[in-house]
């Protein structure tokens, strides 16, 4: 989904933004895909406030993304976490940013999504843009 010449473009609901988050971690390297079988991929209007707390945003609308667990060089075979690893995508700022911008809606979902799945790794940000190249 683009916005094209400022044309009023219905907004994509949760689902349509979920579906977009699906398709974006299905064209990840399947060396990389094989590892995140177990993530929760999920999309919320906005961060609740102890998520923004956690990397510490005040401004709801300035967080698109959040990877919550244990990223994987950091686990244990001895690790039995009661919770999977999630990524959250926050929709209202997500759609904001597209609105603002222009850039094309699926991309900055992967974007996201790419930069999201890489906290999972451990990966640095160069690390990560990599990895959405890889994707592309």
């Amino acid at each position: 989904m683009s916005r094209m010449d400022n044309q009023p473009t219905a907004l994509p609901d949760i689902a349509q933004m979920q579906a977009m988050a699906e398709r974006s971690l299905a064209r990840l390297p399947a060396r990389f895909r094989e590892h995140l079988t177990d993530i929760v991929l999920r999309v919320a209007d906005f961060a609740t406030p102890e998520q923004l707390g956690a990397v510490e945003i005040d401004d709801r609308w300035h967080l698109f993304g959040l990877y919550e667990g244990r990223p994987l060089p950091d686990k244990s075979v001895w690790d039995h976490s009661d919770m999977p690893p999630a990524i959250t995508l926050f929709r209202k700022p997500l759609l904001r940013e597209w609105q603002e911008t222009g850039v094309d809606l699926e991309h900055l979902v992967h974007h996201v999504v790419v930069h999201e799945a890489g906290h999972h790794f451990g990966f640095s940000d160069d690390d990560m843009h990599q990895l959405e190249d890889e994707a592309d």
